[in-house]
């Protein structure tokens, strides 16, 4: 039976996976792989994981893993930017295990954490062309706000995100 919970010390190495997984899944059409590899490397790594596991404040909520058997198949978290003004930074899932459920109920999780924090509005930052966030967020009620440079990419290799926002 699968299991929406914050994450504990014990689920870095799966957040890790799931992320580092979803992460090459999700990109290895839209960037080059050496610019993968880069942004796993800074983001997706065991200590920086377990840094913000153990500690979160405002502007970092904190992870949430979705876990099964034991094994963590989904990682997610966020965090505020304004007073009333969420923001969804990372939702990945184990690449075999989409169409499942697994990220609307992180989202759900993430959302309902969020609301109880104080939140109005939420945010997400989706890379141009991402065929599975667009439709996952848009089904969820995000509208497209508008356009920007993708956050830790070069702007001189022009990297594109979607900004999305709704009511909670």
């Amino acid at each position: 039976m699968m299991e929406i919970r914050k994450a504990q010390a014990q689920d870095a190495a799966g957040i890790k996976r799931v992320c580092t997984a979803g992460y090459r899944s999700t990109y290895r059409d839209l960037l080059p792989h050496d610019e993968i590899e880069r942004i796993i490397e800074k983001f997706y790594n065991e200590p920086r994981i377990m840094g913000e596991i153990e500690n979160t404040n405002q502007e970092w909520n904190g992870w949430f893993v979705a876990v099964e058997n034991g094994e963590v198949i989904g990682a997610g978290g966020g965090g505020f930017t304004g007073a009333t003004v969420a923001e969804i930074f990372v939702l990945y899932l184990d690449p075999d295990r989409k169409y499942q459920g697994i990220g609307t109920k992180l989202l759900e999780a993430i959302t309902q954490d969020q609301k109880a924090r104080g939140a109005r509005t939420q945010w997400v930052a989706v890379a141009k062309g991402n065929g599975m966030a667009i439709p996952f967020y848009e089904a969820r009620g995000f509208e497209f706000q508008y356009e920007e440079a993708a956050y830790g990419m070069p702007e001189s290799d022009n990297y594109k995100s979607l900004r999305y926002e709704r009511d909670v």
